[in-house]
């Protein structure tokens, strides 16, 4: 099974969710691909995660998540050590989300909520100093990133495979290029 994590306020509706399960689809394996709406909390989107991972053999999981949910990613190849490909991920994300504190509406549901320091304390938690499994960890970045600092990724994911794109945004523009790539990973 393929787990497509999405990011930051967004939802299974975000591009490059809605290429890779297209890119499936075209391939025969559309069966393979999951992606679930993430509640706005941060241990109750983990739950799931969890849940969904530990429903399926663990051998057979892969994860891709982008921006907050290549934390996530990390996060859960760590504890159920699977592979993760890693597109432009937030790096100690409590930290830089504290400036999105107050009332918030996802881009794509338009769910309206209020960003609280719970979020931030649930985000904490799940941060490490460094992956435990980097073998299993595979990081692209772009470094146009307009968000994050592609090199806090690079930094942290040292350990890690990665490819560094020149140029592109937070959006990953090369996605379509890397699907084969994430998926041979």
């Amino acid at each position: 099974m393929i787990i497509y994590i999405h990011g930051f306020n967004s939802s299974s509706g975000s591009g490059k969710a809605r290429k890779l399960e297209a890119w499936l689809a075209a391939r025969g394996r559309g069966a393979e691909y999951a992606c679930p709406d993430l509640p706005h909390r941060p241990a109750a989107a983990i739950a799931l995660l969890s849940d969904l991972i530990a429903s399926t053999a663990p051998e057979s999981v892969k994860l891709v998540g982008s921006s907050l949910g290549g934390f996530y990613a990390t996060w859960l190849a760590d504890r159920f050590d699977v592979k993760a490909a890693l597109i432009n991920p937030a790096v100690h994300v409590q930290h830089a989300l504290k400036s999105a504190l107050g009332p918030l509406k996802n881009y794509h549901t338009g769910e309206e909520y209020q960003f609280t320091q719970q979020h931030l304390d649930e985000l904490a938690v799940l941060d490490k100093p460094a992956p435990l499994r980097p073998q299993n960890l595979l990081l692209l970045v772009e470094t146009g990133d307009e968000v994050l600092d592609y090199r806090d990724a690079v930094n942290y994911y040292a350990a890690s495979r990665q490819i560094v794109v020149p140029g592109g945004d937070h959006g990953f523009q090369s996605f379509p290029q890397y699907i084969e790539t994430i998926l041979e990973f």
